[in-house]
């Protein structure tokens, strides 16, 4: 225990994922996941305005600022490229599916994400979140679970229910008296 002291040196043989390492003779390797998380799109092809009401699903490609209220279900046509912002007057009444999305306004809903999730001080969520990464700013508010999955659920926009693969929503407890 107090004898001998082990000597760990770290094997470049080239491969960037893995990372190994020589303990006396055995090499011990750590791998790391090699999904990357895609970059979110830097411009936004859709302005859904303040004032404006839209019902009904929609699915967008590219960038999507909704600064108005979406009754419906919102996803990205593309799995691992669309971006949604959410402004401090938006509204989205439904589930969200969309590989990056920043929230600086109130979701009644689950977002499932890819890639990142950024909530911002004014955000208020009623939901579950599923994501990949998640950054959160002080003044947040969420009333849901985080939870952090490698492989995001995919909500159906025909059904307000999850998709096949997912588990079926916790029902709330009532009271007994």
């Amino acid at each position: 225990m107090f004898g001998k002291k082990k000597r760990l040196e770290a094997v470049n043989d080239g491969s960037a994922p893995v990372n190994k390492i020589k303990n006396n003779n055995q090499e011990l390797s750590m791998k790391r996941s090699k999904e990357k998380i895609s970059k979110p799109v830097e411009t936004i092809d859709t302005l859904i305005g303040s004032g404006s009401v839209l019902q009904g699903d929609l699915e967008f490609t590219g960038g999507l600022r909704v600064d108005g209220h979406i009754r419906g279900h919102v996803s990205a046509h593309d799995n691992n490229n669309g971006t949604l912002v959410l402004s401090e007057t938006g509204v989205i009444e439904g589930d969200i599916n969309v590989p990056h999305v920043v929230v600086n306004g109130t979701v009644k809903g689950n977002i499932a994400s890819k890639g990142h999730v950024e909530l911002q001080a004014n955000a208020k969520i009623e939901g579950d979140i599923h994501y990949k990464a998640v950054e959160m700013e002080l003044g947040a508010v969420l009333n849901g679970s985080l939870v952090s999955d490698s492989a995001a659920p995919v909500y159906d926009a025909a059904n307000s229910a999850p998709a096949a693969n997912e588990e079926p929503k916790k029902k709330k407890l009532e009271s007994l008296s």
